[in-house]
């Protein structure tokens, strides 16, 4: 098997898992409990700096995450993703989510919440996250 075709074969298996049998299995309390996952997961795998989750994400095969812009309490990223469902469901992002709010939590010490956005006709998915300067832990 050529690189190629594993590629594609690992793609499929993702979406089946990501797209599918989550989806069964968490019903209608799918988001939140994918943002508490993605929460948890940034604590297994904590990052010193939030441009280490530019490559986090291509390494977890999420995609290309991109700093947009920053504000003194917001920071704005987009992502491009590779496997987008080909079935035409939309896929939920907020794992992805919950890491960044856990991360930038961690990393600027304050309470920080993460809302993501797909942009249906690219495929492109934007986040925006807020910290509260007024919260620090």
């Amino acid at each position: 098997m050529n690189e190629k075709e594993h590629s594609h074969v690992t793609s499929f298996g993702y979406e089946l898992i990501r797209d599918h049998v989550l989806a069964s299995i968490l019903g209608k309390h799918e988001k939140d409990i994918l943002y508490w996952a993605g929460k948890d997961l940034a604590r297994k795998f904590p990052l010193y700096t939030m441009e280490e989750a530019l490559t986090f994400f291509q390494e977890a095969g999420w995609g290309t995450l991109e700093l947009e812009k920053t504000t003194k309490d917001s920071a704005y990223y987009t992502l491009e993703t590779y496997n987008l469902p080909q079935s035409g469901l939309s896929r939920s992002h907020r794992l992805e989510a919950g890491f960044l709010a856990e991360q930038q939590q961690k990393i600027g010490g304050y309470m920080a919440e993460c809302f993501d956005e797909q942009v249906k006709k690219n495929g492109i998915v934007t986040f925006q996250i807020k910290w509260d300067l007024k919260a620090t832990i």
